[in-house]
């Protein structure tokens, strides 16, 4: 059921990604905000992994986040999400981007705006 799961989700976030470029105030489908939805698992060379979780309104792309505790460089900052142009941004309290990502694999990764390399991947229930 999980693996489904996962597969399920891939397949979205690789169709929305296809879409082309995308504004915040795009609607698109649903599912964008179902395949974000949830607690995912932010992860850094040299550091703790932690956890943060992903909400936002049904048919954007774009949400609020809220980080668990232990999170590594400025990403206990962390506050909201945006998908676009094929990126996931990762956003502060001040509207700083804190890192830009993009999905393959089944894996978000990327660079923080410090340059760390970092991994944002889904965790299932």
């Amino acid at each position: 059921m999980r693996a489904l799961a996962a597969a399920s989700a891939a397949a979205c976030v690789l169709a929305l990604a296809a879409c082309g470029t995308v504004t915040e105030q795009t609607p698109v489908s649903q599912t964008t905000t179902d395949v974000m939805a949830g607690r995912w698992i932010l992860a850094a060379p040299n550091a703790p992994t932690c956890g943060i979780n992903f909400s936002g309104a049904p048919g954007v792309q774009q949400g609020s986040l809220a980080p668990e505790g232990g999170c590594p460089e400025r990403f206990f900052l962390s506050r909201s999400w945006m998908l676009s142009q094929n990126a996931l941004s990762i956003i502060d309290d001040s509207g700083q981007v804190l890192a830009q990502l993009t999905f393959a694999n089944g894996v978000f990764s990327g660079t923080s705006a410090a340059g760390t390399p970092v991994t944002l991947t889904r965790q299932f229930q």
